[in-house]
């Protein structure tokens, strides 16, 4: 047997382990659910066979997301910079997916390793922010941001975007874990109203960056769901904890 096909064959082994071993997807919008993890499913299949460990994909998804970061900073917009700056956002996503993917083929990750892909996520999210914040300074007549109050926009968002972050992860922290088959299943209703605020669907709306003006609006209306959504959340997980006893 060629070693073309042995390697074929111990990806599609990997691939099986990793369908019988995804997180829920109760909670998770239909981007992650339908492209992101099923993209993030073959990279860590890919990855496990030329024996990367979940640290370097980690690491590969932060030179993704963080190139197309500075693009969005430092480059002139347009239509072109606007695909790269997708596809880097995209692709480091998938990666993102794939590290925890990996750990779990592997038998399981280790603290450091979750510890290193949420600050990871946090650095990552942060500075998409502060990059558009200096885009629209920089070039405020393609973006239409003359008036300084636009400047306020990225950073209202930004703080939608980490409070809900570290509220979702201290909720999990905190709250007990159910049992493995309680709980209802994945709501195909709640996974579309999500699609909002998914950073997938975020990522998007960087193919418009060339257009300037619809750009500014499209972030803009993610910022004003992105805050809608927070504060919905955070009386959620309020009154979740609420009943926990410590």
């Amino acid at each position: 047997m060629s070693s073309t096909v042995i390697e074929a064959a111990g990806e599609a082994s990997a691939l099986t382990r990793l369908k019988s071993a995804q997180k829920s997807a109760k909670g998770v919008s239909l981007y992650s659910r339908f492209v992101n993890r099923p993209a993030g499913r073959y990279l860590a299949a890919g990855a496990y066979r030329v024996g990367l460990t979940p640290n370097q994909v980690t690491l590969i998804s932060a030179a993704f997301s963080f190139a197309a970061v500075l693009t969005v900073a430092l480059a002139r917009p347009g239509w072109g910079v606007g695909l790269l700056v997708w596809l880097g956002l995209a692709v480091g996503f998938a990666f993102d997916s794939a590290d925890g993917q990996l750990a779990r083929l592997r038998g399981g990750g280790s603290a450091a390793g979750e510890w290193l892909d949420h600050v990871v996520d946090c650095a990552k999210l942060t500075a998409l922010h502060i990059a558009v914040l200096i885009a629209f300074y920089r070039y405020p007549e393609h973006f239409g941001t003359s008036s300084d109050g636009w400047l306020l926009v990225p950073l209202a968002f930004q703080l939608a975007a980490v409070v809900t972050f570290f509220g979702g992860l201290l909720t999990e922290k905190l709250k007990p874990k159910a049992a493995p088959g309680q709980g209802a299943g994945p709501s195909t209703l709640r996974a579309v109203a999500l699609l909002p605020v998914d950073h997938g669907v975020f990522c998007l709306v960087f193919l418009l960056l060339g257009g300037g003006v619809a750009f500014r609006w499209a972030y803009t209306g993610l910022g004003v769901a992105a805050a809608l959504f927070l504060a919905a959340f955070l009386a959620k997980w309020f009154r979740e904890l609420s009943v926990v006893r410590r």
